[in-house]
């Protein structure tokens, strides 16, 4: 747990006295549909530096967040809750998220969608009810980049498996950390989704994106990868061991589920966002051959308190499940901004 100290408490307080002149806490919350969430939300920029801030203040274990807990209606189907408190950001709250990855193919919807709510620290009363999905694809990738900075800052080519939201987004935020990229290769199993990703952002950012032949051609071509696929149970291993090379970074934000889990066990640096998460989810079934040995977490090398890549033929793999300390932090802006500027809707308690 993080004390509280006089000196937060009154950052607390000034917070509650903040809010109290836009919205009449403990009698009433906002809601925010992911549209408002979208008109509210800052900018990639922005959102990087929210990100970064808290991925280095949960390095240096400036936080509160219990490993996931949730139900499981289905094998592969998992509702997790992610509570968190974030001081420095003066954020509490809770997101609710579901998994069902049969959903895109089965009902034509995402495979994830959540609600995230944010609370008044000094009374607890909610203050805001989110779409949390929108907040997740933005928290999401930019916590693929801001690793692939620390760990291979010298990259050229950068490669994404997937090319949904996620897909998109990384492509998008990659471009802001990784100054020397030169090419992006992009894939995914429908052509179709990954010639929408070329041409939604061809002309928005200043690098050359391509899209690959195959899974092992854009493996074999990019010094830095990273997967947006689904979430299951059993590795779908798409990505061979013997494609993978000494040198490269692999940033997955898909579990275990994309790789040949040789690869993450043979890699010379096992990082994770979260240890306890990802033990959590080794107990559910996700890594049937086993845990890989996690050298540090990656809020620590941000921070400086664990070397990062320390030679060019290291083989690095980077996994991040998704924290809820970050999507409070992003919520905690999101929410402010839509008091400002009048959206959303005020319902009574």
């Amino acid at each position: 747990m993080v004390k509280m100290t006089a000196d937060l408490q009154k950052r607390f307080e000034e917070e509650r006295e903040r809010l109290l002149k836009k919205i009449n806490v403990g009698k009433e919350f906002l809601y925010l549909t992911r549209d408002e969430c979208v008109k509210a939300g800052p900018t990639v920029d922005e959102i990087l530096e929210i990100v970064e801030e808290t991925l280095i203040a949960h390095g240096r274990q400036e936080y509160e967040m219990p490993a996931k807990i949730g139900v499981h209606p289905f094998d592969e189907v998992f509702y997790h809750a992610m509570p968190a408190y974030v001081p420095g950001r003066l954020a509490t709250g809770c997101k609710w998220i579901e998994c069902y990855p049969q959903n895109p193919q089965k009902y034509n919807m995402p495979q994830t969608t959540s609600l995230l709510t944010m609370n008044e620290t000094m009374c607890g009363a909610p203050v805001a009810v989110m779409d949390g999905t929108w907040i997740t694809a933005m928290r999401t990738p930019a916590v693929t980049v801001l690793a692939a900075a620390k760990l291979h800052p010298g990259a050229e080519t950068f490669g994404m498996f997937g090319c949904g939201v996620q897909g998109v987004e990384h492509v998008r935020f990659v471009v802001k950390t990784l100054k020397k990229l030169k090419k992006i290769y992009v894939y995914d199993v429908r052509p179709d989704a990954a010639e929408a990703l070329v041409n939604v952002l061809k002309d928005e950012i200043p690098v050359e994106i391509v899209t690959g032949d195959s899974f092992e051609h854009v493996a074999k071509s990019c010094e830095v990868l990273s997967s947006a696929t689904v979430i299951v149970l059993k590795p779908i291993a798409d990505v061979k061991d013997e494609w993978i090379s000494k040198g490269q970074t692999i940033i997955p934000c898909d579990l275990n589920t994309f790789w040949d889990p040789k690869t993450q066990l043979r890699a010379d640096k096992y990082i994770v966002d979260s240890t306890e998460e990802h033990e959590l989810f080794e107990k559910m079934g996700y890594f049937p051959d086993g845990l890989p040995k996690v050298y540090a977490q990656t809020g620590e090398v941000l921070a400086g308190l664990r070397t990062g890549r320390e030679s060019a033929d290291e083989l690095i793999v980077c996994s991040n499940i998704g924290m809820s300390v970050l999507d409070v932090a992003v919520g905690q802006t999101v929410m402010h901004k839509a008091l400002e500027m009048g959206l959303g809707v005020r319902l009574p308690f």
